[in-house]
């Protein structure tokens, strides 16, 4: 296998200014709480292709619920490669939660971003079978899976990223 990423917090400013404007009604000392509880995401065997992003708080969903998390977490990826998010398979499969975005790219000059390239999750029980979805503070929710990329021959893209979702747009 190669070892091509590694991931990492945010710092705890970044956390505190994000977690703070997505749920106004938790207090800084709650917030701070939560970072320091934060867990790096893990494969769960050593034959998992993805790796585990853990919940940083309990959260339930009703069908058509959506919910947007800041994880907490980076990740430095060397060139050449992308970070996939999906949902945990068998909540998907269980109750339809899926990525609102349906699959999440983390590009490798996202960890340079003004937002020091915080990932977030945005998530929707689309249950059609009127399924209520909770998930426990540090379990899996999301999975991420490394994949490498190539590019046309006569590609000479220079732009610089500097931001986050819609950032890389003309």
């Amino acid at each position: 296998m190669k070892r091509i990423a590694k991931f990492e917090k945010v710092s705890k400013e970044r956390f505190l200014k994000d977690w703070l404007d997505e749920f106004q009604s938790e207090t800084r000392g709650g917030a701070e709480q939560i970072y320091d509880k934060l867990k790096l995401p893990k494969r769960a065997t050593s034959g998992s292709a993805g790796y585990d992003f853990f919940a940083p708080m309990t959260f339930t969903l009703k069908p058509g619920d959506t919910i947007k998390i800041p994880t907490g977490i980076r990740v430095k990826i060397e060139d050449g490669w992308v970070l996939k998010c999906y949902p945990r398979s068998g909540l998907g499969f269980k109750y339809r939660l899926q990525l609102n975005n349906t699959v999440g790219i983390i590009d490798s000059d996202y960890y340079g971003s003004d937002n020091e390239g915080h990932i977030f999750c945005k998530l929707t029980n689309d249950s059609n079978d009127n399924r209520t979805v909770t998930i426990d503070e540090g379990t899996g929710f999301m999975q991420g899976i490394f994949v490498e990329y190539g590019i046309v021959v006569d590609d000479e893209q220079d732009r610089i990223r500097n931001g986050g979702m819609g950032s890389t747009s003309p």
